[in-house]
């Protein structure tokens, strides 16, 4: 049985003139232990997508399945307990409590689910350990670094064990060598049997993943299987393909930029064409002379 099964899912904004389709019938299964990426241009629908996967937003049209149950029949309040029990978010902004410590971070989601204080802080800290972050429990998120911000988010995003775990960029405000922490820190929890949904506009992260599916206008256009450790077959043609220029066009910006700079010597272009007569003279008979010279000493 699939986790998720979507079956011509859309879902519109606003009303009248003012809709937009974000989702457009949409059609996507995704097995256990999938770690998947969803790649696309900004606009293209594929935040909304996470959302509606995750129990943020309902579809507007469209049958949306989680473990072979219709979500368009759960109440609020069930759909909250999912999203707290099975489901966990990484986020790109972290949001993460600006007044709490990274510990009281993490624990919080034990706290709604009636854990008592020592046994979630415990929990909480044995998370920290596992993203690497544990020395930095007692700090607040002002004090972190982007890495260890986002190292934050995940060990809360896993302290509840979730069966799902999904990743709205998550190293989209971050350097080359914090991503492949993060990356690193989900690939690690994929070869635990976690399924891990993940956004990036990055093509090299596509190394991590096992399936790629690419959207454009609210609709998927293509999903493909990729080998762990290498990037995706269409990923790699957005990632190498670079406009070059020909030896004509760089002598054209070359000749363009000697036009546009300014002489060096403005007093040369204001000397009169006499004296330069005067001095190709003056060098001619140097010239002349020489041979002659020359027979003398001989």
């Amino acid at each position: 049985m699939a986790l998720i099964e979507l079956k011509d899912v859309s879902k519109l904004y606003g009303f009248g003139d003012a809709t937009t389709l974000a989702l457009d019938e949409v059609s996507l299964t995704i097995e256990k232990g999938e770690f998947m990426a969803v790649m696309g241009p900004s606009g293209c629908g594929k935040s909304t997508l996470m959302n509606v996967i995750g129990l943020l937003d309902r579809p507007s049209h469209g049958e949306h399945r989680l473990e072979g149950k219709p979500v368009a029949r759960l109440r609020p309040n069930q759909a909250a307990k999912i999203r707290r029990d099975k489901i966990g978010f990484i986020f790109q902004a972290y949001n993460l409590l600006p007044r709490l410590t990274a510990l009281e971070n993490v624990a919080l989601p034990l706290a709604y689910k009636g854990v008592t204080l020592n046994r979630r802080l415990k929990m909480a800290s044995e998370m920290l350990d596992r993203v690497g972050v544990q020395s930095r429990e007692y700090f607040l998120p002002s004090q972190l670094s982007g890495g260890q911000t986002q190292s934050v988010a995940i060990a809360r995003a896993l302290v509840n064990n979730p069966k799902l775990i999904i990743a709205d960029e998550p190293t989209g405000n971050l350097d080359s060598a914090s991503s492949r922490l993060v990356m690193e820190l989900l690939a690690d929890i994929h070869k635990m049997g976690n399924t891990i949904l993940f956004v990036t506009h990055n093509p090299e992260l596509t190394r991590y993943a096992t399936r790629v599916v690419y959207m454009h206008d609210g609709s998927i256009i293509h999903d493909e299987k990729t080998a762990l450790g290498q990037v995706a077959t269409t990923a790699r043609k957005v990632l190498y393909t670079l406009p070059t220029t020909s030896e004509e066009d760089d002598l054209a910006g070359v000749s363009a930029l000697m036009k546009a700079l300014p002489s060096k010597n403005p007093t040369r272009a204001k000397r009169k064409p006499g004296a330069a007569k005067a001095k190709s003279k003056s060098t001619t008979r140097r010239k002349t002379k020489a041979p002659a010279k020359a027979r003398s000493k001989k």
